[in-house]
């Protein structure tokens, strides 16, 4: 079974023969490291931890329909944020995303992402169809 990328028209598409921001394989899907990007390359919203994770599940919820499937079908996360103090934050944007079980989930501290302004950065992986929902 071969793999293929996917793309959503509300996600910026990196540069070509860097990755791919999301790829499936049969009823895998691997979304890549999302940011509070706009599609012309500004962080959106107020600048908060909250407000850039809202922000970036949004961009992973257009990723995983694209891809054919609902948030509900992620399995696992992997957060990476600049300070950890305020996990809080992003957790609580969590939450507004999913029902039921949980993906689980991974949150670490770096000292800092793609660029100054970013706090948080999110990766996940799902399988299709496995939602109760």
């Amino acid at each position: 079974m071969k793999k293929k990328a996917v793309s959503s028209p509300h996600v910026k598409e990196p540069r070509p023969q860097t990755w791919s921001n999301a790829v499936v394989r049969g009823d895998q899907v691997f979304i890549s490291g999302m940011t509070a990007h706009d599609l012309a390359g500004n962080v959106m919203g107020d600048g908060s931890m909250y407000d850039q994770s809202v922000r970036t599940f949004e961009k992973i919820r257009h990723m995983i329909e694209a891809a054919g499937g609902k948030m509900n079908d992620i399995v696992k996360l992997l957060i990476f944020v600049t300070d950890i103090k305020q996990r809080d934050d992003v957790w609580r944007a969590r939450a507004e995303c999913f029902t039921g079980d949980f993906p689980s989930c991974s949150l670490v501290e770096v000292s800092a992402l793609a660029t100054p302004e970013v706090l948080v950065e999110i990766e996940a992986v799902a399988y299709l169809g496995c939602s109760e929902d």
